[in-house]
């Protein structure tokens, strides 16, 4: 499978304007990661922390106030919009709420050959037998294309979401959640099928939760955000094993043990998040910190590569 960047983002910001007179919020501010092609990166964090409209902001579904974003070698930001449906159909999104996300009044089939039609890809008979085999492939019967999503399950429902997604073979994929709203059982269920259409479709994701459990299951590599930044960023291995910032550590201890005699402390996190309007000066996560220093409160840390392809942007890193 090719390793080559398929997406490269730098200098990510999106800044929301407030009311009269506010500050605006800065839901991601500044945020810089590479994907390679057919790999899987986990963003994670707590609700508000800006991953969802990191994904949002690399798909264009909302525009970014600055930063690069490079798929496929072509900067997306500041594309035309006939160039950019061109390239849609080679990035594609699986949305948390997939009753939300399937127009009720359409049929299974018609959800399912729309982006087709959208894309001009193949003539109608062909289009029909795509559709028959994309509900075969995320193992739903052929008969189902007749019916409403209201007539199915919530895990069902997903299926449809992810067979729309990836009836256009794209190349990038981004998961919002994906499995969030499901029940644990068929959450397992929804992530065996998308690590079974990765290999088969050779598919790269980008794979948004809040479940670190999820993210460690589906990931090559993690991205840990907190209001707004990336703060640690690395593979799988070096975060769950080794992870540097003192936020990561905390999550990270959360994780239920995989063994009654695993031995791991619990570090307990002091306040709430803060609000992303008013964020605090310096490091956002000063406040909360038990290695807090001086500096923290004023300076926010740069991204520093503690070992090749590891970042982290904290202080005691310096």
């Amino acid at each position: 499978m090719a390793n080559s960047n398929l997406l490269q983002v730098s200098g990510l910001r999106k800044y929301f304007t407030g009311k009269r007179g506010a500050a605006p919020v800065k839901a991601v501010d500044d945020v810089s990661f590479t994907l390679d092609e057919g790999k899987t990166l986990g963003l994670v964090g707590e609700s508000g922390c800006g991953k969802s409209t990191t994904g949002r902001s690399v798909l264009r579904l909302i525009e970014p106030t600055a930063g690069s974003v490079r798929f496929m070698g072509e900067e997306l930001c500041g594309l035309s919009a006939g160039a950019l449906r061109r390239t849609r159909r080679h990035m594609q999104m699986i949305f948390q709420d997939p009753f939300a996300s399937l127009n009720p009044r359409m049929t299974i089939g018609e959800l399912l050959e729309e982006p087709l039609i959208v894309h001009d890809l193949f003539d109608r008979a062909a289009r029909r037998r795509k559709v028959a085999e994309m509900l075969d492939v995320v193992g739903l019967s052929q008969t189902y294309a007749s019916r409403h999503p209201h007539e199915f399950s919530g895990g069902q429902r997903q299926r449809v979401g992810i067979a729309r997604a990836v009836i256009t073979r794209p190349k990038l994929v981004v998961a919002d959640e994906a499995v969030s709203a499901l029940d644990i059982s068929i959450q397992a269920q929804i992530l065996n099928l998308l690590q079974d259409l990765q290999r088969e479709f050779a598919l790269t994701y980008l794979f948004i939760s809040h479940d670190l459990a999820v993210i460690r299951h589906m990931s090559d590599s993690i991205g840990v955000m907190y209001l707004g930044r990336m703060v640690e960023y690395g593979s799988r291995e070096h975060i769950y094993r080794t992870p540097k910032h003192p936020y990561a550590r905390a999550l990270l201890s959360a994780i239920p043990r995989e063994h009654p005699d695993e031995v791991r402390e619990r570090i307990i996190l002091s306040g709430a998040a803060p609000n992303p309007a008013a964020p605090p000066a310096g490091c956002h996560f000063h406040p909360r910190c038990v290695a807090c220093m001086k500096i923290c409160e004023t300076e926010a840390p740069p991204q520093i590569e503690t070992a090749p392809g590891e970042f982290v942007a904290c202080h005691l890193y310096r």
